[in-house]
């Protein structure tokens, strides 16, 4: 058993299944955004002519500019000091995501509601990892 695992009296101590919980669901956040900014950076012809699709700017520079704001969401979120900032400005990127499926008609489960589903993710991993937000909004699990 290692160090890290082991109290100071050598008892080991018990998962923390929120917290292990919260940080995957984190991850899974993390990982997605920087999948997707990744794409708009460069940005590859695909993202533009599904930006232009989609009723955006067929162009490069709205595309980085999108890229370069999920990047900097996705670090206010990965921080824990800066993570509930961070949760807020990602909710802000998903609820436009939203609107731009909507207002196109793309098919409600599938494609207008993925940003409601990314953003209670995103919140979800958040609350299960920071005990504080726990506390203000308490919904069960100590």
């Amino acid at each position: 058993m290692s160090h890290a695992a082991t109290s100071a009296v050598g008892k080991p101590r018990p998962l923390n299944l929120p917290l292990i919980a919260g940080r995957t669901m984190s991850g899974v956040v993390i990982a997605f955004f920087l999948l997707d900014a990744g794409m708009k950076l460069p940005p590859l012809q695909p993202v533009v002519d599904t930006m232009a699709a989609l009723g955006w700017p067929a162009d490069a520079a709205t595309a980085r500019a999108l890229g370069l704001l999920m990047l900097g969401c996705v670090a206010l979120y990965a921080s824990p000091p800066t993570a509930l900032l961070g949760a807020i400005f990602i909710t802000a990127y998903l609820g436009g995501a939203v609107a731009t499926h909507a207002r196109i008609g793309s098919p409600l489960f599938t494609h207008t509601l993925f940003g409601v589903y990314v953003g209670l993710l995103a919140w979800g991993g958040l609350w299960l990892r920071s005990p504080a937000l726990r506390g203000l909004l308490p919904f069960g699990v100590k």
